[in-house]
């Protein structure tokens, strides 16, 4: 009884902690719900204020990028505008000029206009003039033979054979005259308008005269510089002659040495590498060596831009590039004093000007009388007269028949069928015999050198030959693996002997043949 009393006091109370269990799980699920609420509409909050900042950020910087496009734009639309203007302008000017030359055309054509009428009135007149004397002279020719039928007393047929006959002789006998007074005419014509254009031609070149000049001085900054140049018991001054085949001479001048040498490259080469090694300061004979090979291929350089300019200012095209090169050598290469590549551009010049008077094509005229001497620049290299050597090269690099004849017979006389080989000649000869243009006695001391190289370098094995001290010594460079020191000796008193045989020169010649062979490798 007591167990079911318990029972039913006991089930009650856990009924009531169920429900109170229940309604406390209740309320504690409100709470977390309530509290997840707000904290999500915190966020909610957070994240609509974030979103609404990076929105005006980004409408900031959209802002700014679409008023640096429109700044940008702008910019470029008015420098456009502005080159447009600049255009407009200058095309405006140009009709301008254009619109003046027409009018200045158009005046000329209606002055030249009133000029033919006037003319052809003048015309008219004297051909009116002309029918009323035929009319006139028709009739007293009738009246004269009918006086002469009656004097002469013989039948009008006959009387008029007769005069026919006596009028034929006599138009023949004045015909004979009239012709000889034409050919006079024309010859003495035809000479005055050859010297017109010669005349012309000259007076519009004008060039100046040739000078003669063997030597160059380099200025030093002190005289201090001076024993450097010369080096250690002359070495560097040897070294230097050696290489550049030029005359050294450093004297009493104050501040300046002097170069000496007949050839213009070589000159030149010497003046570049001085003054280099000078501004450098280290003087010896590596650095000598080193510096002269680097002025040689400046100086190729330079004679491809020579050459360059040279055709541009003539005012030809569609040389080849060799041919272009080979030109600019002329530039140290002269003929009785006379530079040959300022030779040549008068040449060209001249015959432009003659081609131009006698209606022949002035460039093609140009183009024969600028190459006509091109083998001068290889003649010291290859066997051969310049002329057969000029118009091989020409050959080779593709240039024109007229122009290869006109280099192969500028120095012949040939057929006058060739008239750009004609007018190179007159060209050529008008730029070698005008006032200062030429020197013999110093040619004739260059050809002397010349020869002397020649000579020296015509022998097996030899590299190159130089010509110094006025031609007193010649400096021969040999190749070692192909001559040997005993045959030096030999090849010395080969080139000494030929050069007794086959030149003429006072005192001696001294004859020096240098033998060095070097062995190069490099660390790496």
């Amino acid at each position: 009884m007591s167990t079911i009393n318990t029972l039913k006091l006991v089930i009650p109370l856990f009924i009531l902690w169920g429900a109170i269990a229940v309604l406390i799980g209740y309320l504690w699920r409100k709470f977390i719900a309530e509290r997840t609420i707000k904290t999500a509409e915190k966020r909610a909050k957070e994240i609509i204020n974030e979103a609404e900042n990076l929105a005006l950020s980004k409408k900031k910087e959209i802002d700014i990028e679409a008023k640096e496009t429109l700044y940008r734009l702008r910019n470029e639309f008015e420098k456009e505008t502005r080159n447009k203007k600049k255009e407009l302008q200058f095309q405006e000017k140009r009709l301008q000029q254009r619109e003046m030359n027409l009018e200045k055309k158009a005046e000329l054509i209606e002055k030249h206009s009133e000029e033919i009428e006037k003319t052809q009135e003048e015309i008219n007149k004297k051909q009116e003039e002309i029918k009323q004397k035929e009319l006139s002279l028709l009739s007293l020719i009738e009246e004269e033979k009918r006086k002469l039928e009656t004097i002469a007393g013989i039948p009008r047929e006959e009387a008029k054979n007769q005069l026919l006959k006596l009028m034929e002789e006599e138009a023949k006998k004045e015909a004979i005259k009239l012709q000889q007074k034409l050919e006079e005419e024309a010859k003495i014509n035809s000479e005055k308008k050859a010297r017109e254009i010669l005349l012309g031609a000259m007076q519009r070149l004008a060039p100046e005269e040739a000078s003669e000049s063997v030597v160059s001085v380099v200025s030093l900054p002190n005289d201090e510089i001076k024993g450097r140049i010369i080096g250690r018991e002359g070495r560097n001054i040897r070294a230097f002659e050696s290489l550049t085949g030029v005359d050294l001479i450093v004297d009493d001048t104050p501040e300046a040495v002097t170069l000496s040498s007949f050839n213009l490259y070589r000159r030149e080469l010497a003046r570049v590498a001085l003054e280099r090694l000078i501004s450098d300061g280290r003087i010896h004979p590596g650095k000598i060596e080193e510096v002269i090979e680097k002025v040689k291929q400046d100086l190729s350089e330079q004679m491809v831009e020579e050459g360059n300019n040279t055709v541009f200012e003539v005012g030809i095209e569609n040389v080849h590039p060799e041919l272009i090169k080979i030109l600019g050598k002329l530039k140290y290469r002269t003929s009785f004093g006379q530079n040959v590549l300022i030779h040549s551009k008068e040449s060209a010049f001249l015959a432009g000007m003659i081609a131009s008077e006698l209606k022949f094509d002035p460039k093609i005229a140009k183009r024969a009388a600028l190459f006509h001497d091109i083998g001068k620049a290889v003649d010291q290299e290859v066997e051969g007269a310049h002329p057969e050597i000029g118009a091989e090269i020409l050959q080779k690099y593709g240039e024109k028949e007229e122009v290869i004849e006109a280099a192969l017979y500028h120095h012949k006389d040939i057929n006058i069928a060739k008239p750009y080989t004609v007018i190179t000649q007159v060209a050529d000869a008008i730029s070698a015999t005008r006032p200062g243009a030429r020197r013999d006695t110093l040619e004739k001391y260059l050809r002397r050198i010349e020869d002397l190289e020649k000579i020296a370098s015509s022998f097996k094995g030899v590299d190159t030959a130089y010509a110094i001290s006025a031609g007193r010594e010649i400096r021969v460079i040999v190749k070692p693996e192909i001559i040997t020191d005993e045959e030096a000796k030999n090849l010395a008193r080969e080139i000494a002997k030929s050069i007794e045989e086959n030149l003429e020169f006072i005192g001696q010649v001294k004859v020096v043949v240098i033998r060095e062979k070097r062995e190069i490798d490099f660390a790496k």
